[in-house]
């Protein structure tokens, strides 16, 4: 347990969400929050520099959240990014608890109390997830196409599951304990990078602590052509991305001090498997090659896996490339569990 409370309030939530352009989904998930049947909740609202309504619909909302009883704050940034938004907000947490959902998702009313809940039940577990559902933010109807797969629910040991993509890592299921996560962030700050906030606010928690699993899914993610993880990018904006990712997974590396072997090992490897998979993308073909000789050096393909890849990377037409390759790779992925 943390040695210092951080003058936190006993019980309370505190939701930091960052937003950014959200005038045409934030009121949905202000109205979410406000329809928790938990009392003791503050909403810090970041706008990330919006250049739409969002400041005037977050302000619409300031006696509705007075009314129901919650603080609420909109602190106002120049615009950067996602995760320096979510460290405009920090310094102003003052809950016991602490959830970061997105601007275009939404709470079951239920959703902050469960998992409080539990916390509350169980003083030496220190954080807690429970499971999402999706929906068409145009129609409101449920999707069963979903961006994650939930992975081993029964698993609590989940830094490498969310590193390698095998559970989620969707914002608004998780539930921590702030005192734990500023004893690991004590300026308030997480590291900044264009490629979102979850990493920084997950994985070196995930790294200290076990994370069981609500199974209820008490989280709706949207699912909208303009949000930011569905936007489309050029390969410049993509290769770019996956190096900001691997300078980022280097430096939660740092905070929460991996240095033995194996560990930096299997981080090579998550390095080596995204640059084989952006290289094949884009028909890379020697730096795919150079991948898989990481991925074989570091333990990430057996000598006969590697010689498939290397056919398919050098023989097939570009109809196989782009039809099959993908079964292959699934089936591959499936058989090598």
């Amino acid at each position: 347990m943390s040695q210092k409370n951080f003058g936190l309030e006993g019980g309370r939530v505190s939701i930091v969400t960052p937003v950014y352009n959200g005038e045409t989904h934030l009121a949905k998930m202000l109205d979410s929050v406000l329809a928790q049947d938990y009392p003791q909740i503050e909403m810090i609202l970041v706008d990330d520099g919006s250049e739409d309504r969002t400041i005037q619909i977050a302000r619409d909302y300031r006696e509705k959240f007075v009314g129901r009883g919650y603080e609420y704050r909109i602190v106002q940034a120049e615009h950067k990014n996602a995760s320096a938004a979510i460290n405009q907000g920090l310094p102003y947490v003052t809950g016991e608890y602490l959830i970061w959902p997105d601007s275009d998702d939404v709470l079951k009313p239920e959703s902050v109390s469960r998992r409080a809940a539990y916390l509350c039940a169980h003083p030496d577990i220190q954080c807690v997830r429970s499971l999402s559902y999706y929906y068409d933010a145009v129609t409101g109807e449920r999707s069963e196409k979903a961006d994650e797969q939930r992975g081993d629910l029964a698993n609590t040991d989940l830094f490498w599951d969310i590193l390698e993509s095998k559970t989620f890592v969707c914002c608004g299921c998780y539930m921590l304990r702030t005192a734990e996560f500023f004893d690991i962030y004590p300026d308030r700050r997480i590291p900044e990078y264009g490629v979102g906030q979850n990493f920084q606010m997950l994985l070196p928690f995930m790294y200290r602590y076990a994370c069981p699993t609500i199974r209820e899914e008490l989280y709706g993610v949207s699912i909208r052509s303009g949000s930011h993880s569905r936007t489309a990018l050029t390969r410049a904006q993509e290769e770019k991305k996956y190096s900001d990712y691997e300078k980022l997974v280097d430096e939660i590396a740092k905070i929460c001090g991996i240095r033995d072997q194996q560990s930096l090992k299997r981080i090579a490897c998550w390095k080596a498997g995204r640059r084989y998979k952006i290289a094949l993308k884009y028909g890379r073909k020697k730096q795919a090659l150079r991948a898989l000789c990481l991925l074989r050096k570091y333990g990430g393909f057996h000598l006969t896996e590697a010689l498939k890849e290397i056919i398919w990377l050098y023989f097939v037409n570009e109809w196989v490339e782009e039809k099959v390759y993908p079964v292959y790779q699934r089936l591959v992925s499936l058989f090598s569990r």
